[in-house]
């Protein structure tokens, strides 16, 4: 973009506050902050095509909703046959009207494939035809994303040996520590940790601690992810009487700070409310975040990333982070992942927050899906910002071409570039 546009301090007129704001929208390379997706050099662990795309849980549950397929059926079938099975469902014999169907058409229509075709033939030689790497750059070209967050698990028995060879890293994924195995399920879990060489028991003894922090250093060594992460329950307590309290309170945050490292918390699921259905069996509870509440003040030295699955828990978040600087509220995750739900907690954050946020991640654990959800994330985010500044004018200040590109950095760059200190784990991984 010519930098004499970006510098204009003139105030736009109310008719250049729509178009200037969505070609910002196109032309800023977003940062996704979470998503399940890997780097090429950890091999078949990163999922893409057509087959990957259409048996994502999303669209499993859809499935069973206007199918008479059952479940245990559906689960004896191959992946090619379950993803035949959900396109003539929801493709063919049906009008893909939702946010996750309308998403698979939107990544057809991206790499010019039939939308309507009445089999996956096409589609699939399309994808069996790509090289993944040349692929992954053509893919974030679409989705206007210039580097992704993985989620990275030290006692994933499939991923965790590929971390040990030393995976030649790429800087356009960046790694994170997932905790949800050692905080959720210490009892299940201690005996893998001790396994590989530490001195841990399941009673949390102060060697344990120690030991848990000494892993949990050695992972920040071999990863270097930007933040440590864990999924939690709706029915989350801080402090309460459990090892996954106690693990936090003496190992992870001691470790997050001396690590200068944020602690990413996503709160909310109810976990296999039917677990006939697998991954699409987790539903959403509203929790309690005076949890959020007493980490922020009995740890004002740590940084806490923080997303709610519950739309009822979203105002009272917006309230906490405008009460601790140490808590940057991002996304609008999984069930919330929809264009009305996101207009409504966006407008909600801005109101409250500023700029002072991070609106959105992807969430995405197939590749291609960032096309999606980018594209419908810009869609969503051109009308509401523009209600922002034609409000703001109308108060008697206007809005500058510079002050919008500003602004949407922060939002999709620079408020997450700065809070995990990115610029100065890049140049210490350039230098080395």
């Amino acid at each position: 973009m010519n930098p004499t546009t970006i510098n204009d301090a003139s105030s736009l007129t109310p008719e250049q506050i729509g178009p200037a704001i969505m070609e910002e929208l196109r032309n800023t390379p977003f940062i996704d902050v979470h998503t399940h997706l890997f780097m090429p050099s950890l091999g078949n662990l990163g999922l893409w095509g057509i087959d990957e795309l259409l048996t994502y849980h999303y669209l499993e549950a859809e499935l069973f909703r206007f199918s008479s397929v059952t479940p245990d059926q559906y689960w004896s079938l191959s992946k090619r046959e379950q993803a035949d099975l959900i396109w003539r469902t929801l493709f063919v014999e049906n009008t893909p009207l939702s946010e996750a169907t309308r998403g698979i058409v939107a990544v057809l229509a991206a790499f010019d494939l039939d939308t309507r075709a009445k089999d996956l033939r096409e589609a699939r030689a399309f994808f069996q035809n790509q090289k993944l790497e040349t692929h992954i750059q053509r893919v974030f070209e679409l989705a206007g994303t210039s580097e992704v967050v993985m989620t990275n698990d030290p006692l994933d028995p499939a991923e965790a040996p590929l971390w040990e060879k030393s995976p030649k890293p790429d800087r356009q994924f960046h790694a994170v520590l997932r905790l949800d195995r050692i905080l959720n399920k210490w009892q299940q879990h201690w005996k893998q940790v001790s396994e590989a060489g530490y001195r841990v028991q399941e009673n949390l003894t102060g060697q344990t601690i120690a030991e848990v922090r000494r892993f949990l250093a050695d992972w920040f060594r071999r990863m270097q992810p930007v933040y440590m992460a864990c999924s939690l329950p709706d029915t989350f307590q801080f402090p309460e009487d459990s090892a996954r309290a106690e693990l936090l309170k003496q190992a992870v945050l001691p470790s997050c700070r001396e690590l200068g490292i944020p602690l990413s918390l996503m709160i909310g699921p109810r976990y296999q409310v039917n677990p006939a259905i697998r991954l699409a069996g987790d539903a959403a509870g509203k929790a309690d975040l005076r949890a959020v509440e007493h980490l922020c003040v009995q740890f004002p030295e740590n940084r806490f990333l923080i997303s709610v699955l519950s739309r009822e828990n979203q105002h009272e978040l917006c309230v906490y982070a405008r009460k601790f600087a140490n808590l940057l509220p991002f996304g609008c995750w999984w069930f919330l992942n929809n264009p009305s739900i996101v207009e409504e907690i966006t407008r909600e954050r801005i109101e409250m927050l500023g700029a002072s946020f991070i609106p959105q991640h992807s969430d995405a654990r197939i590749l291609e899906q960032v096309i999606y959800k980018w594209r419908n994330t810009r869609r969503t985010m051109a009308p509401i910002l523009t209600n922002s500044y034609e409000l703001l004018a109308r108060d008697g200040r206007g809005v500058t071409r510079a002050e919008i590109h500003r602004d949407i950095d922060k939002l999709f760059r620079s408020n997450f570039a700065q809070f995990v200190h990115l610029k100065d784990r890049n140049d210490h991984a350039g230098a080395a």
